[in-house]
């Protein structure tokens, strides 16, 4: 593989050591060449969303995952409680049938649930899978970049998700995130900073069961960026009840804790939109959902 350095100076400096491999790593990160422009609400193509994972339990697809380097899967914890039999595919389009020339299947040696993931109220719902082996990078398997810890999606921040909500991998849905809104309509105590909400209000657009421990992601310059785990929310694509998701830049130092090699490309994102949400006032008394 082609592989471009970049020259800082001085080598002896540790500091700057340290950043070049940093940016060398999110050079990497984030870049789908077989991604055509997004068309909202149309089935992917192959290759559009090379980090895709599909989580499968005793062969069967039970959760999404999105690769962040090639040891490493991002999910969501609820997808990996206990026991099982577990392996994950990439490069993969359908779930049934095709695309065998571009699918790899890995087995996993570790889960890493985040340790204060509660399965009560889904909060810190996140964790780390390590793969058996690594995982060669094609034009149909690449790594996201993760969103830094000082990454800012404001509400109006065009968002994808993708997964198998069927059995074809979908998911080019454009959604709004939110924080303060999704709070007021899911009730007091519910929504915690950890977790960020996307989707469209009057419904229709939202992640969907099977789609769980997938990522949402947003485009910034020519890269593709992780926000989100998918996560909880009630029913699918319900109006006023937004999908809730693992905010991933809250995770950044527990991820760099937990995989000691090859960091993770994380990316700060900053919205290119003004923030509504900051001055959100909820004017309806809380209340639980169903």
């Amino acid at each position: 593989m082609y592989k471009q350095y970049i020259w800082f100076g001085d080598w002896t400096d540790d500091l700057l050591f340290r950043c070049f491999i940093n940016c060398f790593v999110t050079i990497v990160c984030g870049i789908a060449p077989q991604n055509p422009k997004i068309v909202g609400g149309q089935d992917a193509l192959l290759g559009s969303w090379p980090w895709q994972v599909s989580l499968k339990k005793f062969g069967s697809h039970f959760c999404g995952g999105s690769l962040i380097n090639k040891n490493w899967v991002l999910s969501a914890a609820h997808c990996v409680s206990g026991p099982s039999m577990w392996q994950v595919s990439l490069g993969q389009l359908q779930l049934q049938g095709g695309n065998t020339d571009t699918q790899v299947s890995v087995g996993i040696d570790e889960i890493t649930a985040h340790p204060q993931y509660d399965s009560g109220t889904s909060d810190n719902d996140i964790a780390l899978l390590r793969l058996s082996s690594p995982v060669k990078f094609t034009n149909y398997i690449r790594p996201v970049c993760l969103a830094a810890s000082d990454s800012a999606f404001n509400n109006g921040t065009a968002s994808w998700v993708t997964g198998w909500g069927n059995t074809a991998l979908g998911g080019e849905i454009t959604l709004n995130t939110y924080y303060l809104q999704c709070s007021c309509l899911y009730g007091s105590g519910v929504i915690t900073n950890n977790m960020i909400c996307a989707g469209d209000l009057s419904g229709g657009k939202d992640a969907c069961q099977g789609d769980s421990g997938g990522p949402m992601v947003s485009k910034q310059g020519s890269r593709w960026i992780q926000s989100g785990v998918v996560s909880f929310g009630e029913g699918c694509a319900l109006p006023n009840r937004p999908g809730v998701y693992a905010r991933v830049s809250i995770y950044q130092f527990w991820i760099n804790s937990v995989i000691q090699d090859d960091k993770p490309g994380f990316v700060k994102f900053t919205s290119s939109v003004r923030d509504p949400d900051s001055t959100f006032i909820c004017r309806r008394l809380p209340f639980l959902p169903k």
